[in-house]
């Protein structure tokens, strides 16, 4: 599976810091799920997460930051 460029991925998010924590917590799920049907064929788990954002699948809400 080939990988979607850095250009697209940064235009569905505001930084390359979101884009990597997204990135993880989205292969961290796809692991839970350990059913996925590419994790059969060997494609590495941040791979497929990178795939769905690039293609809108995987979507990401940022929360306020509390007052300190």
């Amino acid at each position: 599976m080939k990988q979607p460029s850095l250009d697209r991925l940064m235009d569905k998010v505001d930084s390359k810091y979101t884009l990597v924590l997204v990135v993880a917590k989205r292969a961290r799920m796809i692991m839970e799920e350990a059913r996925h049907e590419d994790l059969a064929k060997g494609v590495k788990p941040v791979s497929i997460s990178l795939e769905e954002i690039s293609h809108s699948q995987s979507t990401y809400e940022c929360t306020p930051e509390e007052d300190l």
